[in-house]
Order: structure tokens, then C-alpha cells, then sequence
């Protein structure tokens, strides 16, 4: 006799692939990106050292006998343009990494999609062959006074059919909630796409309002600009802020470095204590086991003597505790300024490193400024604005903001007490505490500070002293 599918499973089935279905089309609820999350703890970590920083350019301005300065007119509309060309850049990088994310989702979703247009139709498959083969019930075989063999084969055989189905069905399943994923991280990557646009959108409206209140700006003090950098004392000045920058810098770098070292030696200490105590604790242990094996032999013989029975065999040795590893302490932020280098790695490059940016050298170290101004302290090459700007060598940033006679400006610590510096960039590419790579970008080239030529100004220093690039530098 035969008897048609179960009506349990085929309504268990039928409910769940409807269930998923309900659920691949349901819209996901509003939350905020992943971006959005690992972005606001970036900008949260970033504040304790941008703070510092603050607080020492803030310092500068009060040691210095002027109080205004015509190009500090500009400070703002600058460092308003690199970071506004900064984010754009970012968010470009952002665009390229989700639409990589994004094809290979795509690509996931249709392996997904052929995998479960396969597994239906074998599933279809197996349940048509069930139903024509028929699939009678247990206890009717059992009752029906067959052959006890044929009813054991059958039973078998509808035990298979049945664990092939339960696993298909459960494989079927379990893709289906992964296309159910796979389709929620394609839309989360979609929001972070238009994010990412309205960003784009919000920076280059601010980028061209910022260019054409600077060009206002430039317009009204070219004149006045023109004649305070042919002033000697204006010049000196701006040397005299560098070097007080720099100082300040080297020294800070100096302190959060013994800072490290005494932490790392506190580290050093505990772990080491923490190891003698767990070894001695260990030793002692061991000499309580000896004893009580010692005590427990003699007690032994001295009943084998008096014919009585052995005293009961010492518990097995627990194991020894295992020190407890120390938890790998933070880095606190003021820390970041540490140089990313060791000490030596720079002074060891002397004569290979690669040119700043690509263009001609019009001033070099120790020449004259406006004929009979102050010397240089770097060099000046003139390049194209917006043209890349590549840190010298492996190191970290220490400073990243705009700064007066020099526009926006960024310094680099290689270690060793020697600091590269790239002014009047039209960008700032790094913010600070950046750990950067020998020849990666970190500015674009500009006229910032006032200057009237597009170009980098470029100074190499070691204990705070400027020297020659030219000895250093592959130009």
C-alpha cells in the first residue's frame, strides 16, 4: 500500500523557506556603518595628542614680541584647503576599497545563487522519486506480518531517505541564511558608498569656497605680503619659530621616549618578579611533595614490618599553575609620538635618500634669502602645485598643522634625534602620530605661508640644528 509525502514535512519545509524568504526581503533596520564606528574611534584617539600639540604652538605664539602678523590672515582658508583635499583624498581611498568589497560579494552572491538553484532541484528530485517509490508508514510494516527482512530493508532504506533529506534541507537552509547575509553587508556597503558621497559632496563645496576666499585674501595683501618678505627681521622671526618648534618637539619626543623605557623596564620588572615568586613557589612545593613521599615510604615500611596494612598512596601531583602572561598595556596616546625607526637606521642612509618631491632646486641651504637676508636653513624646489610630496625616510609624523611663515607644514622623527621637514605643502596628507614609509606621501606641494612660488620647502635637522640635505639627499 502507499501513502503520499508526510503533510508534516512538506508544511515544515514550505514555512521554512518562507521564513527566509520574509526575511531576505524585510529592509534592515537603520544603524550606524562600520566606517562610521571605526571613524569616530580613530578621531576619539587622535584628540589627546592633537591637544598637547595645541597647547605648544599656543606656547610659541606667546614667547614671540609681534602680535599680528598679515600672512596669519591666510591660516585658516590654508589648513582649511589641506584638510578639506586630505579628506577628499581618504574618501577616494574609501570609494576604491567598497567597490572592491563589493565585487566580491557579488561574486559570492552567485555561487550562493547557483549552489541553492542546485540543491532545490535536488531536493525536488529526491522528494519526487520519495513520493513515487511511496513511503509507507513504520508501524504498518511492522504490522503487517511481511517478510521480517523485506520490512527491515525497508525501514532502512526510509531511515536514508529520511537523513538525506533532513541534511539537504539543512544545507539548503544554511545557504539561504548566507545569501540573507551576504545581502545585508552588500547594503550596509551600499550606505557607505553614499555616505562616502555626500562626504565627497560636503569637502569639495568647502574646498572651493576655502580656494576662493584665499585667492580674495591673496588678492587684497599680495602687496603688503611682498614687502614683509623682504624684510630681514620678518625672516629671522620665522627661523626663530621653526627652531622654537623644533626645540619643543625634540624635547617632548625626548621625554614621552623615557617615558616608554621606564614603563617597558616597569613591565620587565614585574614579569621577572612574577617568575621568581612562581618558581619559588614552585620549589617549594616540590620539597612539601618530597617530604610527605619521604614521610609516607618510612610510615610504609614500618607497617610492613608490624603486618599492617600500607598507608593509602599520595594523591597525584596537581599540575603547576602557569604564571599568568601580563596583559599587554595600551599604548597611551601622548606615546604616539615615539619615532617609528630605531635610532641609527637614519644617519645609515646618509647619501641614498630620494628627493622630497620632484622639481628644481631655486634656493639652497646656507645661501643668502633676498640677497642680503637671512640664510637658508633648507631648500626650496619648485614644483607644480599638487604635486606629491614623499617622506624621505621611515619615521612618524610629529607635527601636522598650519604654521606662520611656513604654511602647512609637517615634520617627520626618523629616530636618532634627526627630523625632516616639509613646508608650505598645499595638503597635508598625514595627521599626526602617522607612522609613514620611506617614499610614501604625506603632502602635495603648494604656495602656502604666502609664498609667491609653488613648491616645497625642505629642511633635514639633527638635535635641532639644521644642516646640509645636499650631502643626504639624491636631488
Amino acid at each position: 500500500m502507499r501513502f503520499p509525502i508526510k503533510k508534516v514535512a512538506a508544511s515544515a519545509l514550505l514555512c521554512g523557506l518562507l521564513a527566509v524568504s520574509a526575511a531576505g526581503t524585510a529592509a534592515a533596520a537603520a544603524k550606524p556603518t562600520e566606517r562610521s564606528r571605526q571613524k569616530a574611534a580613530a578621531e576619539a584617539q587622535r584628540a589627546g595628542i592633537q591637544q598637547k600639540l595645541t597647547a605648544l604652538k599656543k606656547e610659541i605664539s606667546r614667547t614671540e614680541s609681534e602680535k599680528e602678523d598679515v600672512a596669519d590672515n591666510l591660516a585658516e582658508s590654508e589648513e582649511a584647503i589641506s584638510n578639506a583635499n586630505r579628506a577628499l583624498r581618504d574618501l577616494d581611498q574609501e570609494t576604491q576599497d567598497t567597490n572592491v568589497r563589493l565585487q566580491s560579494l557579488a561574486t559570492e552572491q552567485e555561487r550562493l545563487a547557483q549552489t541553492i538553484v542546485l540543491q532545490k532541484k535536488q531536493l525536488s528530485s529526491l522528494l519526487r522519486e520519495h513520493y513515487v517509490a511511496g513511503n509507507e508508514d513504520r508501524m504498518k510494516l511492522l504490522l503487517s506480518g511481511d517478510n521480517p527482512n523485506r520490512i527491515n530493508r525497508d525501514l532502512q532504506m526510509m531511515a536514508y531517505v529520511s537523513q538525506a533529506q533532513a541534511k539537504l534541507l539543512a544545507a539548503l537552509n544554511a545557504n539561504l541564511a548566507q545569501v540573507e547575509q551576504n545581502r545585508e553587508k552588500v547594503e550596509n556597503a551600499k550606505i557607505e558608498l553614499e555616505e562616502i558621497a555626500e562626504e565627497q559632496r560636503d569637502q569639495k563645496a568647502v574646498l572651493e569656497k576655502e580656494k576662493a576666499r584665499r585667492a580674495a585674501l591673496l588678492n587684497d595683501l599680495s602687496s603688503k605680503l611682498a614687502v614683509q618678505r623682504k624684510q630681514a627681521d620678518s625672516l629671522q622671526r620665522d627661523e626663530q619659530r621653526m627652531s622654537g618648534l623644533v626645540d619643543r618637539l625634540t624635547r617632548l619626543i625626548r621625554e614621552q621616549a623615557e617615558a616608554e623605557r621606564k614603563r617597558q623596564e616597569a613591565l620587565a620588572a614585574a614579569r621577572a618578579k612574577a617568575k621568581a615568586e612562581a618558581e619559588e613557589a614552585a620549589r617549594a612545593r616540590a620539597q612539601a611533595r618530597a617530604a610527605a613521599r619521604a614521610e609516607r615510604e618510612r610510615l610504609a615500611r614500618e607497617a610492613a614490618k608490624a603486618g599492617k596494612p600500607a598507608p593509602k598512596p599520595l594523591p597525584p601531583e596537581p599540575e603547576e599553575p602557569k604564571v599568568a602572561e601580563q596583559p599587554r598595556e595600551e599604548r597611551a596616546p601622548d606615546i604616539s609620538l615615539a619615532p617609528a625607526a630605531p635610532a641609527g637606521a637614519f644617519a645609515a642612509m646618509k647619501g641614498r635618500l630620494n628627493a622630497p618631491v620632484s622639481g628644481n632646486v631655486v634656493a639652497r641651504f646656507g645661501a643668502k634669502r633676498g640677497g642680503d637676508g637671512p640664510s637658508w636653513k633648507g631648500m626650496f624646489i619648485k614644483a607644480p602645485e599638487g604635486t606629491e610630496v614623499r617622506a624621505v625616510a621611515v619615521g612618524r609624523v610629529v607635527h601636522s598643522g598650519w604654521m606662520r611663515g611656513f604654511g602647512n607644514l609637517i615634520i617627520v622623527d626618523h629616530g636618532g634625534d634627526y627630523l625632516s621637514i616639509y613646508a608650505n605643502n598645499q595638503t597635508l596628507l598625514k595627521r599626526l602620530g602617522d607612522a609613514v614609509r620611506a617614499g610614501e606621501p604625506i603632502a602635495s606641494a603648494g604656495n602656502t605661508g604666502g609664498n609667491e612660488e609653488s613648491g616645497l620647502y625642505f629642511e633635514l635637522r639633527h638635535l635641532g640644528k639644521a644642516f646640509d640635505p645636499a650631502s643626504w639627499v639624491k636631488f
